[in-house]
């Protein structure tokens, strides 16, 4: 394995080099494109001034759109009535994509081939891939509203990184019908359990969230709760973290490198993959789930019915529970882009402004708890609105479901050590580490 790592990292520096300078050869032909110019003028536009371009660009046009999330296909009659408030003669068509499979990659890259291409606009989630395959190589274009960037207290041209519409979170939830709890994050790889989980390889992002594992900050967290276990726990695990030392320093990692390394190849050897979040959530609310425990996107609770056999009080979100040490989930955003070449960006950048700067426009994410808004006049707004904070409670005010009551983005990457995708991050150990991590053997049930 030792001279497995040092190969993947001479490797990955070379590719490095290779992607940079593939990257500036694209992205910087001294000339800005027709929407990057689109895009700088636009920054220093109100939403108003921008949603006049707007009618003026695309009135009668059709508006095609792509995504990982259907809500855009939601969201865009509401920005489409807020245009007629300006000008009750405007009209726009649209159609919005949402491919499977992790295809928006595919998909955009093709479009991007074509001097005019077909999307106007993409929402796109998985910052490893949007930074090595979208942004590096000039394909898509960042644009910051002025209102998003005033609301955050910062200058669009000072901003480094993306625009994040919204954070989603997955969080461990564990069927509470039985007497097993999960107070430390190690809890969910000792022997003998078997999570709940989207498989990496079918859902990114997820295996973005083990790279994050090895970043300083996640590998102290999963330190910090090894240090609170007992000490039986403790031995059973000591031997593996010791057993990875040497990987983690050859994959320069730090102090705390061989910890995530360890909690990482439990977890891969370990997890039931099933194929969506959603019957993960079906499966933890039934009684008869009892001791079973997953990784799931808090806000499919949105859609539990009650009945006999189901109930959103067979589940306890760990990190809620008094005790609990460690990792409570991890966070990952749907970011906004123009693609450099699209046919509307007048009409993209004051979409991307609507559902980033008003309430109305981010309520096609915001009406369901565990997605937070990147703009925090938005998020406190969605939240008046909404009341996520109080989602368990019924009419008399009385906690009817606890696990519905939204602790807040602020309680999750605090107090719930929400494990936060950082794109650039990701990309520079996707190679490495995801390398590593693909020499594991993945749990596979008799």
């Amino acid at each position: 394995m030792k001279k497995f790592v040092a190969m993947m990292l001479v490797l990955a520096m070379a590719l490095t080099a290779f992607v940079a300078c593939s990257g500036s050869n694209q992205g910087n032909t001294g000339k800005d494109s027709a929407v990057k110019q689109v895009i700088k003028e636009a920054e220093a536009m109100t939403l108003e001034e921008l949603c006049r371009k707007a009618i003026e660009e695309s009135n009668g046009a059709t508006f095609y759109g792509v995504g990982n999330s259907s809500r855009g296909k939601s969201a865009l009659p509401l920005f489409i009535e807020y245009l007629q408030t300006l000008d009750p003669n405007y009209t726009l068509n649209f159609e919005w994509q949402q491919p499977k499979n992790n295809k928006i990659f595919d998909q955009l890259t093709a479009d991007s081939l074509k001097d005019k291409g077909t999307f106007a606009v993409t929402l796109i989630q998985d910052g490893n891939q949007i930074e090595s395959k979208m942004v590096k190589t000039g394909i898509l274009d960042t644009f910051i509203p002025l209102d998003w960037a005033n609301a955050n207290g910062v200058k669009a041209d000072d901003y480094k990184g993306y625009l994040p519409l919204q954070t989603l979170n997955k969080v461990f939830e564990y069927n509470c019908t039985g007497d097993k709890t999960f107070t430390n994050c190690w809890d969910y790889v000792a022997e003998g359990e078997h999570g709940l989980f989207m498989d990496i390889d079918s859902e990114i992002v997820g295996k973005n969230f083990l790279y994050m594992l090895t970043q300083d900050k996640y590998a102290g967290y999963l330190k910090d709760a090894f240090d609170k276990l007992d000490s039986t726990k403790q031995a059973y695990f000591k031997p593996i973290v010791e057993s990875l030392e040497s990987d983690a320093k050859d994959l320069g990692l730090g102090a705390n490198g061989a910890y995530a390394l360890a909690w990482i190849k439990l977890w891969v050897e370990s997890y039931m993959a099933v194929e969506d979040d959603g019957p993960i959530c079906n499966t933890l609310v039934s009684a008869s789930a009892t001791d079973q425990f997953g990784l799931l996107v808090y806000s499919k609770l949105r859609s539990v019915e009650e009945s006999d056999a189901v109930s959103k009080n067979n589940i306890k979100v760990a990190a809620y529970q008094d005790g609990y040490q460690g990792i409570g989930g991890y966070g990952y955003c749907h970011y906004m882009f123009v693609p450099d070449n699209s046919p509307l960006p007048w009409t993209a950048c004051a979409f991307i402004a609507y559902i980033t700067c008003t309430v109305d426009g981010f309520s096609a994410w915001g009406k369901d708890m565990g997605g937070y808004s990147s703009n925090p006049v938005v998020a406190t707004g969605t939240e008046e609105k909404y009341g996520h904070s109080k989602g368990g409670m019924n009419e008399a005010g009385e906690v009817e479901f606890e696990c519905k009551n939204d602790r807040g983005y602020d309680w999750w990457v605090n107090q719930g050590q929400l494990v936060i995708e950082d794109p650039e991050y990701c990309a520079s150990v996707a190679f490495t580490v995801g390398s590593w991590i693909e020499m594991l053997t993945k749990y596979k049930p008799e």
